[in-house]
């Protein structure tokens, strides 16, 4: 039998096992060590002119990304995603490096760092509508907190106007006509916050990782663009590279239904089970579902009652998988347009979470609406902790979030 645990933000005592169990032996593998939710990109989300054609996209483009990893190893390897594409996506090059001064988000590698990315032996690859492909393995050295930066080159661009990417980079990624991959630099080039078709970094490492799974919250919305400052990047810190941090959120997502991204039901394969080395979840969704039903007591029960059947079914699909799952309570959103005068979306809140704190279904409910709730007006957001929009945090209010997680959970 699971034990279950109840963790707010005053967890900090120690946890007594019910019964003790043998760990066994580390092994070394391929984890991802950073990832991004795979999305079908918007329009106002494609690359800007002139990288956007009537159904061809970024043709003889370079494309420079950054991101920040969670745990290092010696070897590593790239996933490119082209889930949504309309059609096959050819990649020409790809190299690996280093930003200059470690920054993320910045068009310029430090001198001598770049290595060149094969695929099954061969610089190039075409990754069929729907598919992932893995890079072969690079010697190339990361710790943890480390920025990397990856540069692909697509000769003949993408025929369609349906490509992969994940809008909320909060990263500035770059974007330059020709072939640049070996560029120290790219003056000129034109700055778009988004990432388009990586979708992955995996790294040969002994360290298990963990899945969160959300919305805007969880994706940054309100953090520091190029600060790295989402509460999964915080939390990362707080594990020190002890465990892999993935974070598998996109703004607007939904538990029940597709919108932006697809539902967490559909994607639960590919985001959770797919990955490698996970032992845990955190599940951290559903406000979206709740504020954007009908605003009556009727659609407001079903969506609840939808929610806690949902994440049921979340939490038996991983423990058939011995991922253990944390479940954490919807933050409050008083005074947003989610508010209604009625109240009935903030029943449903309300239902759910008391739900997630009192079945007992959960290994470990981390409580964050207690984090970040004013005790003075409960349905809303602390002052210090809101953005502005009483849905989002800000910097303050991601930190708190972060700090909220009990570490020895991941124990």
């Amino acid at each position: 039998m699971r034990r279950r645990l109840f963790l707010g933000l005053a967890a900090t005592g120690v946890l007594t096992p019910t019964a003790a169990r043998a760990e066994a032996p580390a092994r070394t593998g391929w984890v991802n060590t950073w990832t991004s939710m795979p999305q079908l990109t918007e329009p106002h989300n494609m690359p800007p002119p002139p990288f956007t054609q009537d159904g061809l996209v970024m043709n003889d483009a370079t494309l420079r990304q950054t991101v920040r990893v969670t745990v290092g190893g010696r070897r590593m390897r790239l996933r490119f995603s082209n889930a949504f594409g309309g059609a096959v996506l050819p990649i020409t090059a790809v190299t690996v490096a280093l930003p200059k001064d470690g920054r993320a988000g910045v068009s310029a590698i430090q001198p001598g760092t770049t290595r060149r990315i094969t695929f099954s032996g061969r610089s190039s690859v075409d990754v069929p509508r729907g598919a992932l492909v893995v890079s072969d393995p690079l010697d190339f050295a990361l710790t943890p907190g480390m920025i990397v930066t990856v540069t692909a080159h697509l000769a003949h661009g993408q025929a369609s106007n349906d490509i992969t990417s994940h809008p909320g980079s909060r990263t500035t990624s770059h974007l330059l006509a020709g072939n640049h991959v070996d560029s120290a630099d790219l003056p000129g080039s034109t700055p778009t916050d988004h990432w388009y078709f990586l979708s992955g970094i995996e790294v040969l490492s002994t360290a298990p990782a963990v899945v969160i799974i959300g919305d805007s919250l969880t994706d940054g919305r309100g953090s520091t663009t190029n600060g790295n400052d989402r509460w999964p990047d915080r939390f990362a810190d707080r594990l020190r590279g002890g465990v892999a941090v993935l974070n598998q959120a996109a703004g607007g997502n939904r538990v029940l239904a597709d919108g932006l991204g697809p539902s967490v039901l559909a994607r639960l394969d590919r985001d959770l089970l797919a990955q490698s080395g996970v032992r845990w979840l955190i599940l951290f969704e559903g406000v979206n579902d709740i504020g954007t039903a009908a605003a009556t007591e009727v659609a407001q029960k079903q969506v609840a009652d939808d929610l806690i059947a949902a994440y049921q079914q979340i939490v038996d699909r991983a423990h058939a998988h011995d991922i253990k799952v944390y479940g954490a309570t919807l933050l409050p959103f008083g005074g947003h347009s989610y508010d209604d005068p009625g109240g009935f979306h903030e029943a449903a809140r309300q239902t759910v979470n008391r739900w997630i704190r009192t079945s007992r279904r959960f290994d470990a409910v981390i409580d964050f609406d207690a984090t970040v709730r004013d005790p003075a007006t409960p349905r809303q957001l602390l002052p210090v902790a809101d953005v502005g929009d009483h849905l989002h945090l800000n910097p303050t209010g991601y930190r708190m979030l972060a700090e909220a997680v009990p570490l020895k959970l991941f124990r």
